[in-house]
């Protein structure tokens, strides 16, 4: 059969009649990321990448499916001779509850980003913690476990995922900052058992969660080395930082799990103010990596993929 790569995004409705949908693709798609919004991920050109370098005859496609659409997306999934699927914004927790079985990564965080099916069951993963690790690792040439860290929008399937990665790390202290204040707090909560240890840092609390406001920002950022942000915002040129670029210092390393054609307010702020700093694109080769291991039980082609990415 003739090859037809495609870049085309699909729907619920394609899912619904998928040997219609996808009759004259080839080689098959097996994969895809569900999002919305989705037309921007990259995604599909790293894993296209590996799968053409691992001689695996299957595609990886883009698929908007809205919020009330998950579930029967994923229900259409176990009978499509699919090997997984990624889950971007907004599915990652809402999706922890419609799967057959969790990975101890995804019960950790309470979310998913990766599913991989096996005899029409779901099964859940979680690789946003470790892909965030692996790229802090390799955009500052430090660990996350020798870092005071400060996340904005913890209460995402992002935010979630790497707050626990570094209390998982035992990192030297977290910030937890969501735009509704309870989010955090319950956060907190739940990852104070790996806070509990011997190590101190004077009156300054090692995890706490943190009021979205300017005034407790300032407080808090003169004791944080690594910024995150875990929200989209400042993707767009007209909306603001999520961070004041006045709060930031040549000190401060500055992460943005976002990744687009031009750099976020918050990477301009960082630039600005002398701080080192580094986009999401780091993340999403490390996630998509990881999340390839877990469909194919091989090393994914880590090489090819980054050079998909220039």
């Amino acid at each position: 059969m003739k090859e037809k790569r495609t870049t085309e995004r699909y729907t619920l409705a394609d899912l619904e009649n998928w040997s219609e949908a996808a009759r004259d693709v080839y080689p098959p798609i097996r994969l895809g990321v569900f999002g919305d919004p989705v037309a921007h991920s990259l995604s599909p050109q790293i894993q296209n990448a590996a799968l053409r370098a691992c001689g695996i005859e299957a595609q990886y496609a883009r698929f908007h499916i809205r919020a009330h659409e998950l579930r029967s997306a994923l229900r259409f999934l176990r009978d499509l001779d699919f090997v997984g699927v990624n889950l971007t914004v907004p599915h990652k927790i809402a999706a922890f509850a419609q799967i057959d079985q969790a990975d101890e990564s995804a019960s950790r965080v309470g979310a998913v980003n990766t599913i991989r099916i096996r005899d029409k069951k779901l099964i859940g993963f979680d690789t946003d913690g470790e892909g965030f690790v692996r790229s802090i690792r390799s955009e500052f040439s430090v660990d996350v476990r020798d870092l005071r860290v400060l996340i904005v929008g913890a209460g995402g399937g992002t935010g979630h995922a790497i707050a626990s990665q570094c209390a998982l790390e035992n990192c030297e202290r977290l910030g937890l900052v969501n735009r509704t204040y309870e989010k955090a707090q319950t956060l907190a909560e739940r990852l104070r058992p790996y806070f509990a240890g011997p190590r101190v840092l004077g009156p300054v609390a090692r995890l706490e969660a943190v009021a979205w406001d300017e005034t407790a920002l300032r407080a808090q950022l003169a004791d944080i080395d690594l910024v995150v942000n875990a929200t989209p915002l400042g993707m767009n040129p007209s909306e603001p930082t999520p961070i004041p670029a006045r709060l930031l210092a040549p000190h401060h390393m500055v992460f943005d799990c976002a990744y687009g054609p031009s750099k976020s307010s918050l990477l301009r702020s960082a630039d600005e103010a002398g701080a080192r700093d580094a986009n999401g694109l780091p993340m999403l080769l490390h996630q998509g990596a990881l999340s390839f291991s877990i469909w194919f039980g091989c090393e994914a082609p880590i090489e090819v993929m980054r050079a998909a990415l220039r």
